[in-house]
């Protein structure tokens, strides 16, 4: 990490260019804009699991909180403060998006959406689950509990029972069953908390005025050679 940014430590290919902003960084802001290679495309996030290819795109971007790109430098963006923001490129470099997944996005499939959306093999696909809420820090109710548990019992081992009607759940956790679910086995991060380190991330649950970070992500010009 260095200048209010943190660099993806993944197993992406070395086309696919992408940042995660700390609290240093205002979002958006200049310190941003001067890191990328044009304007990210802002996404109006809805916590939902609609997935959108910016290319395509003939106006301002619909509701949606992922996005993916097969242009050159053309900057996919989402933005958190205690949801999951999870990266995503293909083998060849030909294909890069980014997921805002909070427990409500997350359990009705945005990063299944995602994938779709690349139409890249699964096994093909790495996988980045950068800073969010942790492990410990996540108190939720039986709303989240049964999202997730209702009809897979195998969800359970992400939620540690806390008091009655009460459990701590591991959203990186669930993050990464479902991709493995799909196909995806080249899964790496998920190892920061927001909510604990006040001094690098924003947290909603830890300050309700919150800002946010922001994932950004692009693919490189192709050089000749």
């Amino acid at each position: 990490m260095g200048d209010g940014f943190i660099v993806p430590q993944w197993q992406g290919p070395a086309r696919i260019r992408a940042l995660f902003t700390t609290r240093a960084i205002d979002v958006p802001g200049e310190r941003l804009r001067a890191a990328l290679p044009s304007e990210p495309v802002w996404l109006t996030q809805v916590h939902g699991n609609a997935c959108i290819e910016v290319d395509r795109l003939q106006r301002a971007p619909t509701p949606a909180d992922a996005a993916v790109t097969r242009r050159a430098d053309v900057v996919v963006t989402v933005r958190t403060a205690d949801c999951l923001p999870v990266l995503f490129g293909d083998r060849a470099g030909t294909v890069v998006g980014v997921a805002h997944a909070g427990w409500r996005g997350l359990a009705a499939g945005v990063l299944e959406a995602t994938i779709d959306t690349m139409g890249a093999a699964p096994h093909d696909i790495a996988a980045w689950i950068g800073p969010a809420i942790g492990p410990e820090r996540f108190e939720v109710g039986a709303d989240v509990f049964d999202a997730y548990c209702a009809n897979d019992a195998s969800c359970a081992v992400h939620f540690k029972p806390l008091r009655e009607g009460k459990w701590l759940a591991d959203l990186a956790g669930l993050a990464r069953q479902r991709l493995v679910r799909e196909g995806v086995t080249r899964i790496d991060g998920g190892a920061w908390c927001t909510h604990t380190d006040a001094e690098r991330f924003h947290s909603f649950r830890r300050e309700k005025g919150t800002g946010r970070m922001a994932l950004v992500a692009w693919l490189e010009e192709e050089r000749a050679r």
